[in-house]
């Protein structure tokens, strides 16, 4: 990050304490397009561009498209190094439960390994948790948006393109309710730096869901839903 500043010339300043990692990127977008999310030059990221919105006179940061494991972990400790207190993720995801239903949400209070990255922060194991208190606050926080929301297990995987019938089968037995791509990794990562990481899914896909697929619905609502997320941290002990 001190290379980012020295070829960019930028002063060395703490993002937001409070920062939202969009994967999908579309809400991102709109919230900069609609004036409501502004650049924030203070970010030193080759990789990637922050905007800051306000939530109830706090600012907070957003950062789009770290999509995987990997990718969000790198970005998530230069935010850790940089003053972010708490990293919210918000995913797309698709159903493994049977009985959720599409479209709903998904506080992620604990995530099963299938990927790489997490074996690099802590001991090999099956299942990683989240951090406890800040998941009950967002679960509390997302009530009354008009969808579905749940908490438990998710499933995170590596390689979106090879999820089987069996797959799908095994970990909605063991109790997974949702599968993305993110939360192992970044639980893992908070486990390591002790820092305070929550996870969102937004469950939009299945293979047997007969409606439109990934119909996350209109922009404000996902603008209501970064909103409610960043409630379940502003002025609470996480």
């Amino acid at each position: 990050m001190e290379a980012v500043r020295a070829e960019r010339t930028m002063e060395s300043a703490q993002v937001p304490h409070i920062c939202v990692l969009d994967f999908d990127g579309d809400l991102t977008d709109w919230l900069v397009k609609t004036g409501i999310a502004h650049p924030y030059p203070a970010w030193a990221c080759f990789h990637t561009t922050m905007y800051s919105f306000e939530i109830d006179g706090t600012e907070c940061g957003i950062v789009a498209r770290t999509i995987g494991g990997p990718y969000a972990v790198l970005v998530a400790e230069q935010l850790h190094v940089s003053g972010a207190r708490v990293l919210l993720g918000l995913t797309s995801a698709g159903r493994v439960n049977p009985s959720l239903p599409v479209p709903s949400l998904v506080v992620a209070t604990s995530a099963i390994r299938d990927e790489g990255t997490s074996y690099h922060y802590v001991p090999a194991a099956d299942i990683v948790t989240a951090p406890a208190k800040l998941a009950a606050n967002l679960y509390k926080e997302l009530q009354g948006l008009g969808l579905p929301v749940s908490q438990g297990l998710a499933w995170t995987t590596d390689a979106p393109y090879r999820e089987t019938a069996e797959q799908l089968q095994e970990h909605a037995a063991d109790g997974a309710l949702a599968v993305e791509m993110q939360a192992a990794s970044l639980f893992a990562f908070a486990e390591a730096r002790h820092a305070d990481v929550g996870v969102v899914a937004h469950v939009t896909n299945a293979i047997d869901h007969t409606g439109e697929a990934f119909d996350k619905g209109p922009d404000e609502h996902g603008w209501h839903i970064v909103q409610a997320m960043c409630r379940a941290c502003i002025n609470k002990s996480v």
